[in-house]
């Protein structure tokens, strides 16, 4: 199995702390948090997200990233986009220097976050350098974490105009657009190069049985999943990923595996991950 979405390091995002106590620990100690989760749920790979804004000693912020990649087994960067620097030719040389050295697997976009949207220019060289290095554009979207985000940025249905006009390059929803599945449902099965994974869309330490608030939510949760997954009619291209450390791996797989039709099991957790991330992953 594959997680394409975990944290490794904080995204160091405006309005966003470290997501997470585990990301202040120290590289080992994450590493080693990682691994007992992986190891316990199974999965054999997982793509983390580096952080933004870190200069161009390290363009894509990926290099705390691959100092913990080097303590996990399968762990894998990818690079974060930074849209202020989008009409900056040397900070493009930098990033395509990191890219030739083959050390990421996707890039990564937080709309929302960073008040931009996903059509705006200083993002066109981003896609074409992934389309050129057959690189996934993984797109944050849907809610956020930030009181200074804007949501207008991060909403799925900005994603279809980019899907048209780079139709080389190939895009992820990241958190299928919650709370905006069918839309996000709909950009995946109207565009033939756009994927979702279902990443973050319930975090905490445990997913109990019961009632209550807490257990009415997560059933809100996984009926929205439900019919995203079934409007989009696309089995092909919906990615496991957990958002570790805002949920244990193993949690989180078995809050999909509840929710995602079980002939569909090999294809989510796995198959469909191998066929998009082939190239850039050396063919996981």
């Amino acid at each position: 199995m594959i997680d394409v979405h975990v944290h490794v390091v904080p995204p160091n995002l405006p309005g966003v702390g470290s997501l997470s106590g585990t990301l202040r620990l120290r590289p080992d100690a994450v590493a080693n948090a990682l691994k007992q989760d992986m190891k316990a749920a199974g999965i054999k790979q997982a793509f983390a997200m580096g952080e933004w804004n870190c200069g161009d000693e390290d363009p894509l912020g990926v290099r705390r990233t691959l100092q913990i990649a080097e303590l996990v087994p399968g762990l894998q960067a990818i690079g974060v986009c930074d849209p202020k620097r989008g009409d900056d030719p040397e900070h493009f040389r930098c990033v395509e220097e990191e890219l030739k050295r083959g050390r990421v697997v996707a890039l990564k976009c937080y709309l929302g976050y960073l008040h931009f949207e996903p059509a705006h220019p200083n993002y066109r060289r981003y896609y074409e350098l992934a389309a050129r290095y057959k690189l996934p554009v993984v797109f944050h979207t849907g809610d956020t974490y930030s009181p200074e985000a804007k949501l207008k940025y991060a909403h799925p249905l900005g994603v279809d105009e980019v899907a048209v006009d780079h139709p080389h390059a190939r895009f992820v929803l990241a958190h299928v657009g919650n709370p905006w599945m069918l839309d996000a449902a709909e950009v995946v099965y109207k565009n033939l190069n756009v994927w979702a994974d279902l990443s973050g869309l319930v975090v905490g330490d445990s997913i109990e049985p019961g009632s209550g608030d807490d257990h009415d939510a997560v059933n809100d949760v996984a009926t929205r999943l439900r019919a995203a997954f079934r409007y989009a009619e696309r089995p092909n291209r919906f990615l496991f990923g957990t958002d570790w450390p805002l949920i244990p791996i193993p949690v989180y797989r078995e809050f999909v595996r509840n929710v995602i039709p079980e002939k569909y099991h090999d294809q989510v957790f796995g198959d469909n991950a191998r066929l998009l991330f082939r190239a850039a992953a050396g063919g996981v």
